[in-house]
């Protein structure tokens, strides 16, 4: 906030994508930080954070925005930098009427008492620094570690029959395989030489990939000599892929054989497994759907023609 106080200090109308591009340069980001995109990939993280300094500067009364993508420092902003020459962060602009009332959701009858709805508030302005799409993003990640912990000690519960099945499920759900009759017809009946199971890798199956699913404990890693036996079974078989998924996970050795032979064998261990079955609903459900809006730039675009 404070650098974004002093790029408009004296006094003069700026442009916050100039403000964005001067800030890069004092804080010496390299091209790759410059570009580097939240993970939703429609902003910069950079641009984001200025974007809130700006925010929080103008509901502070700090700044205030002429017009489109244009903004001025006000004279409470210049007294700010010469108060805290150092740092200008929420906390400091706690001492503003305007700032509380953005912080501080209103507090309607039946809920918590006032008094405790700030003090919780503050509190969060105090302790974090991240925007809000970062503290969205961390409590995210929060939830998502613990469900998939979660969901791997479920899955260790599963019987090698069970377990077979649930790698079946995400097959499919994310779209190998053609039906679900066709792969379980195939499934643990092509035993021989460690493989588990064949699916199509597309609808006509013109080509298919090679399956071996074990679960192990987390403390029995797979290691080099596991990939070796699975791609000796490749060869035999004459396939070029396999797929082979565990939940527990690979030592190095086993990972860096899997990347120099010719054939192509994706290694998916428990963190992986727990990742996927996440991103394509198997054994998971949507409990809470979080819904973000933007301002619709083209609407007011239009209106303004």
């Amino acid at each position: 906030m404070r650098p974004l106080l002093a790029f408009g200090a004296d006094g003069q109308e700026r442009n916050i994508n100039a403000a964005i591009d001067a800030l890069a340069d004092e804080f010496h980001l390299t091209p790759e930080n410059r570009e580097l995109l939240l993970p939703s990939g429609k902003q910069r993280v950079f641009a984001n954070r200025v974007h809130w300094a700006r925010t929080y500067l103008d509901k502070a009364g700090a700044l205030k925005r002429t017009r489109r993508s244009h903004f001025v420092v006000t004279d409470r902003g210049r007294e700010l930098l010469k108060q805290n020459p150092d740092r200008v962060d929420a906390r400091t602009l706690r001492q503003f009427a305007e700032f509380l009332a953005f912080q501080t959701p209103r507090v309607e009858s039946g809920e918590a008492e006032e008094s405790d709805q700030v003090e919780k508030q503050q509190s969060i302005v105090e302790l974090s620094s991240a925007t809000p799409e970062e503290t969205l993003q961390a409590a995210e990640d929060t939830i998502s570690a613990s469900l998939r912990t979660q969901l791997l000690a479920r899955v260790l519960e599963l019987s090698p029959a069970l377990f077979e099945r649930l790698v079946v499920d995400l097959i499919i759900a994310m779209g190998y395989g053609g039906s679900r009759a066709s792969v379980v017809q195939r499934l643990g009946k092509s035993g021989d030489e460690g493989i588990d199971g064949i699916v199509n890798e597309d609808p006509l199956g013109l080509d298919v990939v090679y399956i071996q699913a074990k679960r192990y404990a987390s403390d029995n890693t797979v290691g080099r000599e596991r990939i070796q036996q699975f791609a000796g079974a490749l060869v035999g078989q004459g396939a070029t892929k396999g797929v082979f998924v565990t939940t527990s996970s690979f030592t190095r050795g086993a990972s860096e054989f899997a990347l120099r032979i010719p054939q192509k064998i994706i290694l998916v261990d428990g963190n992986e497994l727990t990742r996927l079955m996440m991103q394509y609903g198997v054994g998971v459900r949507t409990e809470r759907t979080i819904e973000l809006k933007r301002i619709d730039l083209d609407y007011f675009e239009e209106m303004d023609d």
